[in-house]
């Protein structure tokens, strides 16, 4: 299986996407992982949230395959433990789906397009976190699944 972390707009953090590269490396350890980015949209002052999140999902949507399983990181989704997580991303890979695309929204969420294509919905918090952080915070989680899986020392219980 791959997994695949689907972005809109760039991380203009060095650090940040420095360490997220370091979390990339270590995940492909244990899985085929990429992550895709979705350029901004330009001239957004001009449309409303409403309008900016249906070209941002037409957007995402074209990177989706029909037989992909879609994980939104969406504040309305499940929340999970880290060993939560860990048992869920088993199971979908149980299933034999040969891609898993988790997505992290523009900076007005989703359009109704995209909650109807998905397959679930994941919530790192309830807490409101910029994009940027999001993506390390997944990686980081992605990682700590994998190494629960895998009955590695990383997490401490």
């Amino acid at each position: 299986m791959t997994i695949k972390l689907l972005v809109v707009g760039k991380t203009d953090v060095s650090l940040l996407e420095k360490i997220i590269e370091d979390y990339k490396k270590r995940i492909r350890f244990y899985i085929k992982f990429e992550i895709e980015t979705i350029p901004d949209l330009k001239n957004t002052k001009n449309i409303s949230q409403e309008e900016q999140k249906n070209k941002e999902g037409a957007l995402l949507l074209k990177q989706i395959a029909d037989n992909d399983f879609l994980v939104l990181l969406d504040e309305r989704g499940k929340e999970y433990t880290s060993v939560e997580f860990s048992a869920q991303l088993q199971k979908i890979m149980n299933t034999g789906v040969k891609q898993c695309v988790f997505v992290i929204g523009g900076p007005y969420g989703f359009s109704q397009q995209v909650y109807q294509r998905a397959n679930n919905m994941c919530s790192l918090s309830r807490m409101t976190f910029s994009h940027q952080i999001v993506r390390l915070f997944f990686v980081e989680q992605l990682y700590r699944a994998f190494t629960i899986l895998n009955n590695e020392p990383y997490h401490h219980q």
